[in-house]
Order: C-alpha cells, then sequence, then structure tokens
C-alpha cells in the first residue's frame, strides 16, 4: 500500500520509507540475533526451560478462553508481499481465532506473484491452520519483487523453514471462484470482508455471473452474505489532498467498488496506520520465543528494526473483529466518491454507505497495545 501526495507520493511502500533489500538470512540467523543473547538479556539465564514451560501454559491458557459472542466471520483479501503490515494483519487474525473471536474463512490475494499464496500457506501453517482456503488473482497487474516472499522457499538443511503444501499462487483457485464458494455457504449477512491491498478481488466479484455455487451474481451474493467491508484504503485527513496506494493501483477496479458496493463500508485511511506505528522493540523482542518466526522474519527483511512500520492493514483487522471495544471513533455517515486521480472524496449524508476510522491519543495508546498483543501471540496448535 504506497500512498502518494497528488504533487509527491507520500507513500505506504514509497521508496522513501524503504531501505534496500536484505538478503534471505542464513539458517542459523534468528533475526540477527542469538537465542542465548535473548534469553540472558530478558533475565532467564540459564532458564530457557522454564520460560519455555511458561509460554506452553499461557498459550494454553488463552487458547481455552471462550467468548459469549458468536466469532466473526472473516474473509481477509490482500497484497502481501509488498509491505510487512499484511503480515502483521494475517498474525492478528491467528490470534483472534484462536481467542474465539474471529473464524478465518480464506485468504484471497492481489499481488500478482508466484510466492504470495505459498507464503500465506506458510504463515497459516505456522499459526496450525495449514487447511485455511486460499485463493488467487487473474487480475494481469504488474509484479515487483518482494523481500520477504522468497522466505517461503528458504530451507535449513534439507527441510523447508516455514512448510506449506501450495507450491504456486497459480496452484490456489481463482479468487472470485472461491469468494463466490465460501460465501454462498455462510449464513445471510454474517461475513466481514477486510481489504488490505489492491481492490482487484472484490470489484470483480461484483462482476461474476451465477454458477455452480450460486444462482446470485456476484452484487447479489455480496449483498446478501456479506455484513461489512473493512477496507484500508483512502486518505480522510482533513485539508489534505493525499492518493493512497492501494486505491491508485488498480484504479478501474477501485472505482467499481466504490461506486457500486453494496453492504456499509468503514475504511482505515492512511492517516490512521501512520499514527500507530509498530514498536521495533516488539519486533525484537516478543517473537522469540521460537527461533524463526514468519512475521518477524519478513518485517526485518523489509526494513529491519529500528524502523516502526505504521500498522495501516491491522487497523482494519482489529476494527473487523473488534468493532465495539472502542478502539476507534467513526466519522458520520457519508459517502465516499474517487476522483479522477483516485483521490478519495467524504461527503457526509445521513443515510450514506461509508464512515471511516478516526482516532484520539487515548485510542492510539490503546489500539498500539492491543496490536502488539494479538501479533506477537504464540501459536496455539
Amino acid at each position: 500500500m504506497n500512498h502518494s501526495n497528488v504533487m509527491n507520493v507520500a507513500s505506504k511502500r514509497d521508496p522513501d520509507m524503504r531501505r534496500k533489500s536484505s538478503r534471505v538470512p542464513a539458517a542459523t540467523s534468528a533475526f540477527g540475533f542469538r537465542t542465548s543473547d535473548f534469553l540472558r538479556a530478558s533475565g532467564f539465564g540459564l532458564r530457557p526451560l522454564l520460560f519455555a514451560c511458561s509460554l506452553v501454559a499461557f498459550c494454553t491458557l488463552l487458547c481455552a478462553c471462550t467468548v459469549s459472542a458468536a466469532p466473526v466471520k472473516v474473509i481477509f483479501d490482500t497484497d502481501v508481499g509488498n509491505d510487512v503490515d499484511d503480515v502483521l494483519a494475517l498474525s492478528v487474525l491467528h490470534a483472534l481465532q484462536s481467542r474465539g473471536e474471529c473464524e478465518l474463512l480464506a485468504v484471497t490475494i492481489t499481488k500478482p506473484d508466484e510466492l504470495a499464496g505459498p507464503f500465506v500457506n506458510a504463515v497459516n501453517t505456522f499459526y496450525g491452520q495449514p487447511g485455511i482456503p486460499i485463493g488467487f488473482t487473474h487480475s494481469g497487474l504488474t509484479n515487483e519483487p518482494s523481500k520477504f516472499l522468497p522466505l517461503a522457499e528458504v530451507k535449513d538443511g534439507k527441510k523447508l523453514r516455514y512448510p506449506h503444501r501450495l507450491k504456486r499462487s497459480s496452484d490456489a483457485p481463482e479468487a472470485t471462484a472461491l469468494l463466490r464458494k465460501i460465501l454462498s455457504r455462510q449464513p445471510d449477512r454474517s461475513v466481514v470482508l477486510v481489504q488490505v491491498g489492491y481492490f482487484s478481488n472484490f470489484a470483480a466479484l461484483l462482476d461474476t455471473a451465477g454458477d455452480a455455487s450460486s444462482p446470485l451474481t456476484g452484487r447479489q451474493l455480496v449483498q446478501q452474505k456479506v455484513k461489512l467491508l473493512s477496507v484500508m484504503a483512502g486518505s480522510f485527513k482533513p485539508n489534505s489532498h493525499d492518493l493512497e496506494y492501494n486505491v491508485t493501483q488498480h484504479l478501474a477496479a477501485s472505482k467499481r467498488l466504490t461506486r457500486d458496493w453494496p453492504t456499509p463500508i468503514v475504511w482505515s485511511g492512511f492517516e490512521i496506520g501512520i499514527a500507530v506505528p509498530y514498536p521495533a522493540v516488539s519486533i525484537e523482542r516478543d517473537f522469540r520465543y521460537v527461533p524463526h518466526h514468519p512475521a518477524a522474519e519478513a518485517y526485518c527483511l523489509y526494513i529491519p528494526p529500528p524502523h516502526e512500520r505504521p500498522t495501516w492493514d491491522l487497523t482494519s483487522v482489529l476494527y473487523a473483529v473488534r468493532p465495539d471495544r472502542g478502539y476507534f471513533g467513526l466519522s458520520a455517515p457519508g459517502q465516499v466518491t474517487l476522483e479522477e486521480n483516485g483521490f478519495t472524496r467524504f461527503t457526509p449524508a445521513p443515510e450514506g454507505r461509508d464512515r471511516y476510522l478516526t482516532l484520539t491519543e487515548v485510542q492510539v495508546a490503546r489500539v498500539k497495545d492491543a496490536l502488539v498483543e494479538l501479533a506477537s501471540q504464540p501459536p496455539c496448535k
């Protein structure tokens, strides 16, 4: 997700916000730190077994907890590989699923990279969920090489560091076919779609015809099955005219969805993720319960600490699953329209379909704490 100013791109993937690509670390590397260093720094000294047992007990207790509300049914649509916040957002979803707060029905991918699907499958497998369906884009967009998707091919000795079954993205089902299949099987108005990449897949879904999964058109199927679209896109900062990467990269699809989407949309604008940078110290310390963690390694390959990456995609996930916890404020209802260059214009309207997230200083602190706790939570397998 790059984010651009009309005159000067202020982008989520602006080269000014990135460093040159790092090579995949050797098998002996643990995000650039030795486990023994971590044990000494964390005060555990020669007691790693006690530390490990404590983590297992904590995870077991956490995963045993239940919530009274039914899990939120989520489909996650991502351009994973362009930026690392997609990976952290997927980690957050797995943590929320382990707590019984959501059910991750599928992951659909808009980045046309043959390693995007295997990487997502590897992350899902790391979290003990290898069977989550994955759909791949057929949008024909131009691909840019990723700094961290090659982690899907890294081996320690003869074994994959992050095991996965999907060998290539193109071996996965086409995204719109998978979306139709999954949606058709859900109760009416029960699914929350989370879109944190290009608009390609969900816009294409609107144009699908009836098929073996459902006689409904794509738009009819969305209207019947989808409760909310939580989207990381746009910019709603007052007195600014920013262009946002997710909107501009497939502008025709963005215009199609923004014009014709039939359910409520909540937008997390560029300014929200910027306001909540992910703490570098969490990347350095909180993922060390395993020698190799896909989210932490991806982060370090993208831009290593002390850089603190904005939490753009994570905010859309957090709102989608916990909309009533007071993490964010909401604008008044209105209508988002796209100008020719992709600028997202919000016009207040009492019966409007769209709202966007807002943040106070107090909420910033709460959101950051919640995202760190969830993103770094150990897998509950």
